[in-house]
Formats: structure tokens, C-alpha cells, sequence
């Protein structure tokens, strides 16, 4: 399982964990997440500005 992280708030997105409030439960992959998905936290950036911060193949 992969972690991103907001690079505006430190908001870190972890696939085991998901994100259930948003609708994502644990267990979804990053790549399952669309482009337009905002940070939860502080909702300035959205996917593709969040870092990577370990990724497993």
C-alpha cells in the first residue's frame, strides 16, 4: 500500500486506510482516485499535486 501526501497542509492519503469520508474506503488504490479529488483537509490542491511519499508496486 502507497501514502500522498497534500503538499499545501500535510494531509496524507493512505491506501490501506482510504479515505471513507469521501467515499473511498480502506483498500483503494491511488489509482482509483480521480484527477479532480481535492484534499479533504484544506481543499487548495488536488491529485495530482500531492507527493508521493512511498509507493510499492
Amino acid at each position: 500500500m502507497s501514502r500522498f501526501q497534500c503538499p499545501q497542509c500535510g494531509y496524507i492519503y493512505d491506501e490501506q486506510h482510504g479515505c471513507p469520508h469521501e467515499g473511498y474506503p480502506a483498500g483503494t488504490p491511488w489509482s482509483a482516485i480521480p484527477e479532480d479529488f481535492s484534499c479533504p483537509e484544506c481543499f487548495v490542491r488536488e491529485k495530482p499535486d500531492f507527493v508521493a511519499l512511498d509507493v510499492n508496486p
